[in-house]
């Protein structure tokens, strides 16, 4: 392998929120050793002295890179969530800084859907109820109101990683799969699309969530929709907390017209154990609230920590930006013995021309280029046959509308 420009033992990684062991383990194995780890999120001067001369920093949801906080870190190359969610981080604000953003979108995946699929047993059979009557004293043992969960109807709102793997496993049970997405989607399975949300919202006796948190996802489940579920049906939100109208909920829960609900997100959420959770759906037997923990599995975790560091190492060695949320996405192939440079920046006319022509001013051979650009911005890998490329570096980074340029190796 080639030597790197800069010595990895000086590329510093600062990791927060006790991310999962492999994630060290895999920096370690590629050389990296520079790691600083911290248990918990930081925020204000803590955090931007700890990232102040970090080039790579990874994140779970409680920490937030906000344009303040880049503003402060100079050195930093990538960031990574390592989680689904990326809401926590000013992409905008990093991508005007040349900085890709990575996350795991597909780790928890299982984890997320096992939780669901338990939840929708454990309300079909009102155990949540059960439970918290016999904790008071209460011995109702009764088999009104609970159904097996084999031949009913599962509604899925977004059928993507994780509503799609939903899917599988309520078919495996014997459920009766539908969904709807904006997208038209192929079903796995005997899954069916139908053509509106509200259809699955009045037919389905279970409703799961699976959006992402976006402007036109933001309060879906409105006192609007959530008056179009079904008599006596189920909700489940493991989503994201604004997707759901929690007062319009309250109230038909009160009304007693849904069997149950299971929430996993919430509009406003607890920064910390020692901060206290406060809801109206605390006061319902049959709704089950969690800390936000659809994706805190051992193994999702685990996975999470494999494919984010993974996607750092992959940046670093070679400039790939596969997956990026943010960025271009360039997938580079094992670099040769060429020299290899990149170059972020604006994405206006004339740009590749004018890096192309420094390097015929130099009587430098380009073996290989690669680029992607999106509506703002431009990148560009270069790999060239020369010893010393110093002088077409300071070049490079004089071109008017660079963000970012450095050499690789």
């Amino acid at each position: 392998m080639a030597k790197i420009s800069l010595d990895k033992s000086k590329i510093k990684f600062l990791l927060l929120e006790g991310v999962h062991q492999n994630a060290i383990d895999v920096l370690l194995a590629e050389g990296y050793t520079n790691i600083e780890v911290h248990k918990k999120a930081l925020d204000g001067q803590e955090l931007i002295d700890a990232i102040k001369d970090a080039h790579f920093v990874g994140i779970r949801s409680r920490t937030f890179l906000t344009e303040e906080v880049l503003a402060q870190a100079p050195k930093l190359i990538a960031i990574g969530c390592f989680c689904i969610g990326t809401n926590q981080v000013d992409l905008s604000a990093a991508k005007r800084r040349g900085i890709p953003v990575f996350n795991a979108p597909f780790s928890n995946t299982r984890s997320v859907a096992e939780l669901v699929l338990a939840e929708m047993i454990l309300l079909m059979r009102k155990v949540p109820t059960a439970n918290a009557e016999v904790h008071r004293g209460v011995w109702n043992k009764s088999a009104a109101g609970a159904n097996e969960v084999r031949g009913k109807k599962l509604g899925i709102v977004g059928y993507g990683h994780i509503g799609s793997q939903l899917s599988v496993l309520a078919e495996a049970i014997g459920m009766q799969v539908y969904f709807y997405d904006v997208e038209n989607k192929l079903p796995l399975g005997n899954a069916q699309q139908v053509p509106t949300l509200e259809h699955l919202l009045s037919t389905c006796d279970m409703i799961s969530l699976h959006v992402p948190e976006i402007d036109s996802t933001k309060n879906l489940m409105s006192a609007e929709r959530i008056a179009q579920l079904k008599e006596g049906s189920v909700l489940i939100n493991a989503a994201r907390g604004t997707v759901v109208d929690i007062d319009a909920l309250v109230a038909r829960l009160e009304a007693g017209t849904l069997r149950g609900a299971a929430i996993d997100v919430f509009p406003e959420e607890p920064a910390s154990i020692n901060d206290p959770f406060v809801s109206p759906l605390c006061k319902f037997d049959n709704v089950i609230l969690t800390p936000h923990i659809g994706g805190s599995t051992s193994e999702a975790q685990a996975n999470i920590g494999t494919e984010v560091a993974n996607k750092f190492v992959k940046y670093s060695d070679n400039g790939s930006t596969v997956t990026a949320v943010n960025f271009p996405e360039v997938s580079l192939p094992i670099h040769n013995q060429a020299k290899r440079l990149l170059h972020i920046h604006e994405n206006r006319p004339g740009i590749l021309n004018q890096i192309n022509q420094i390097f015929v001013d130099l009587n430098v051979n380009i073996a290989a280029q690669y680029l992607q650009t999106d509506p703002t911005i431009g990148y560009v890998v270069i790999d060239v046959e020369c010893d010393n490329v110093d002088d077409a570096l300071q070049r490079l980074k004089v071109i008017e509308g660079t963000i970012r340029a450095r050499v690789l190796y």
